[in-house]
């Protein structure tokens, strides 16, 4: 089609001129640039123009007035449109899609295959096998056996990892570039396609396709998100992210199949929907929602298939379906792992962890009723064999379909109906509590954390009181470690808060005036910093891993200080203490089981007196003289004590009657000490009896329930968690 275009007119004449009225004379074509520089002109002449066309310059009216009138045009070539409309049509089209109707086109380059971290091993084995193959080529030799023991070890391990993927894989699978698109799909399983455009209301989103399509002869809608598969293309469809317009032109689709009758088929595969702000002005929340209220109200079938990951109301929006199906390694989701764990773990590396508790997979919402089916993949992923994977959903919607289309349209509202219900624990036929009980379970995120940390704490803190002085290796190493921890978890809080930048910034201004010191600029702006810190800290449930180990680095210091406390009182007694009150103390330590009780507490009594003169001497309080708590064991450890004390009893009378010359030995110590003979020998002679007396209760397993007897005392006098110190501040 050729179109002329008015390039220039230029005309002088007394009064107006009206080529309407006129009409034209004649037309002369001039050729060349000569004319107004244009290749090609059409000159025109008014009729009423009496004069020679040769003399246009010198026509003159009535008045005697110069006249002149020149229009030029120019003919320009119209350009040819592929879309919407091709210039010739095949009236005859019997299958495949209208071309000229999408802008989905095949690639010009096939994908280049994109290795996810899990799938490295095999990798590794792919090489091999090449490598062999190669080798086989250069070399003529037969390797045939060895290519098949590698193809074999693949393909094993391809099924033992795509057997046991964790639910963070599958995302990775569901989110691989080159798994099939929604319209890769709807071309495998369509006969005819065609693609149709617009919100009708001044624009189209490409993020959202819909079109009708047939399948066994029978039409239906397809309605879908689509990916991109390059940058190029994700760029175009804004990454399957619609706006309101993307979801306006769906629900527009959907009335339309809802008033012909057709059978509605949604695909699912989107990070969200597009949360910037012009969505937000243009009212996304309000189009996701008219949606949702609108799917409720149609009278047509409605399937859906999650083909990769669905996030959120931008996924429910097209998938209030009587049935949802999921492809196996596709995934569903409230919040992306990444977001979940950035709010819940203040860190996206805890996605892994995230996409464990989100119940995110296929499995899980089959499982909880939220799928209606599963929809199998080949080994590797939907991007292995797209086309077996799209016979799979031809096949699963087909079975589907048949069984909706037995219903009429009341059923299938409370078919419909019923699915969402049931996904809230409402059940048909029994009535809803108007104040329903919720058993809420307590929260158990830091019950265990809690538990560890108390378990860490008696640990060290028995390490530390036990340790011979105030820098012992393990507790110092054990000190680091949390030290570390803490360290990191400031790191990443200050992260979270967005202070990282103004700490950085202080601590390079430390760093250059490190031996001055601070300005009270500086001083300043630590403190703003530390009050927002604070400020964001104090919020409750916020940090709460960072304040449980803040608080477990302050009790371990307040050990430390407290066992440095000890040292110190220890050695200045020791200076304090003369040398004949060190001996009563000793010799009074050492006659606790010879000694009857009454004189025992008199040698105390002389021995605490000693003691308080020389406390008073440097110059220390006494505020008063406690009686060591001991805690008192439950009746039935009591009775076990005296049962066991018994049985001790017992088998030390068996083995002295039993053993050979013990009680010969046993008389014979007690004649030396009586006659007040060689203490040494006395000593020597009481360690050989000893050794015979264990040697034989060993044998009788009693050292066994001796042992267990006093981890149980010893784990009933740990149930205090710390004690109280007599010493402090100068004061005992």
């Amino acid at each position: 089609m050729n179109t002329m275009s008015l390039t220039r007119g230029n005309y002088y004449m007394d009064g107006r001129l009206l080529i309407e009225e006129h009409g034209i004379e004649s037309a002369n074509q001039c050729v060349g640039k000569d004319f107004l520089g244009v290749s090609r002109a059409i000159c025109i002449w008014p009729k009423y123009l009496t004069s020679s066309r040769n003399n246009t310059n010198t026509n003159t009216n009535n008045n005697g007035k110069w006249q002149r009138f020149n229009v030029a045009a120019k003919i320009r070539k119209g350009k040819k449109h592929d879309y919407p409309w091709p210039d010739k049509m095949d009236p005859n089209i019997s299958s495949g899609y209208l071309t000229y109707l999408s802008h989905f086109k095949p690639l010009a380059e096939k994908p280049k295959p994109v290795t996810l971290d899990f799938e490295k091993p095999l990798v590794d084995l792919e090489k091999k096998i090449i490598e062999v193959r190669n080798m086989a080529d250069d070399t003529g030799l037969d390797f045939s056996n060895q290519i098949e023991a590698l193809e074999s070890k693949y393909q094993q391990a391809l099924k033992d990892l795509y057997t046991h993927l964790t639910p963070f894989q599958r995302l990775m699978i569901a989110r691989h570039p080159n798994r099939p698109t929604v319209l890769d799909h709807i071309l495998n399983i369509t006969e005819k396609w065609v693609e149709l455009h617009g919100d009708r209301a001044g624009y189209d989103d490409p993020a959202i396709v819909t079109g009708l399509g047939t399948m066994d002869g029978k039409s239906y809608m397809f309605i879908g998100h689509q990916k991109g598969r390059n940058t190029k293309e994700n760029i175009t469809r804004n990454f399957a992210m619609p706006t309101p317009h993307g979801y306006r032109k769906a629900l527009r689709m959907m009335k339309y199949a809802d008033h012909h009758k057709f059978p509605i088929i949604t695909f699912v595969d989107t990070p969200g929907a597009y949360a910037d702000l012009k969505s937000e002005e243009l009212g996304q929340g309000e189009a996701i929602a008219h949606n949702l209220r609108t799917m409720f109200g149609l009278k047509v079938p409605i399937l859906t298939v999650v083909t990769g990951e669905g996030g959120s109301g931008g996924a429910l929006a097209i998938a209030c379906a009587n049935k949802l199906f999921m492809l196996e390694n596709s995934a569903f989701y409230v919040a992306s792992p990444e977001a979940c764990a950035a709010i819940l773990w203040k860190s996206s590396k805890a996605a892994p962890k995230a996409a464990e508790k989100l119940r995110i997979t296929a499995q899980e919402h089959y499982r909880l009723g939220i799928a209606d089916g599963v929809i199998p993949e080949p080994l590797g992923g939907a991007h292995v064999d797209p086309t077996w994977t799209s016979q799979q959903i031809q096949l699963t919607l087909t079975q589907a379909m048949e069984e909706l289309t037995k219903m009429n349209e009341e059923e299938l509202l409370r078919h419909r109906h019923l699915k969402f219900r049931s996904i809230g624990g409402f059940q048909e036929g029994i009535p809803v509590e108007p104040e329903r009980k919720r058993n809420m379970k307590p929260s158990d995120v830091n019950s265990s954390t809690l538990t560890d940390i108390e378990s860490e704490l008696q640990t060290l803190r028995k390490q530390i009181l036990e340790s011979k002085g105030p820098t012992d290796p393990i507790t110092n190493e054990s000190i680091q470690k949390l030290v570390k921890e803490v360290d990191e978890e400031i790191t990443k809080a200050i992260i979270s808060m967005g202070l990282a930048e103004k700490v950085q910034s202080v601590r390079m201004e430390l760093s250059k005036n490190s031996n001055q010191p601070l300005s009270t600029n500086m001083e300043e702006k630590v403190d703003r910093i530390m009050e927002e810190i604070n400020m964001k800290m104090a919020q409750p449930g916020a940090y709460l891993g960072l304040k449980q180990k803040l608080k477990k680095l302050d009790t371990i210091n307040s050990f430390i200080e407290m066992k440095v406390k000890q040292e110190k009182l220890r050695k200045e007694l020791n200076e304090k203490l003369s040398a004949d009150t060190k001996a009563k103390i000793a010799s009074l330590m050492d006659a606790q089981e010879r000694i009857p009780d009454h004189e025992l507490v008199e040698k105390a009594m002389e021995v605490q007196r000693e003691l308080e003169e020389v406390l008073k001497s440097a110059n220390l309080e006494i505020v008063g003289v406690m009686k060591k708590n001991v805690e008192t064991p439950p009746a039935d450890i009591k009775q076990k004590i005296v049962e066991l004390n018994n049985e001790i009893i017992g088998e030390i009378d068996r083995v002295v009657n039993a053993e050979e010359g013990l009680k010969d030995q046993i008389k014979e110590l007690e004649n030396m000490i009586a006659q007040g003979l060689d203490s040494k020998d006395a000593e020597k002679m009481e360690a050989g009896i000893k050794e015979r007396i264990l040697a034989a209760l060993d044998a009788a397993g009693v050292k066994e329930k001796i042992e267990r007897m006093k981890e149980e005392v010893e784990s009933l006098s740990m149930a205090g968690f710390e004690d109280k110190i007599g010493v402090e501040n100068g004061r005992c």
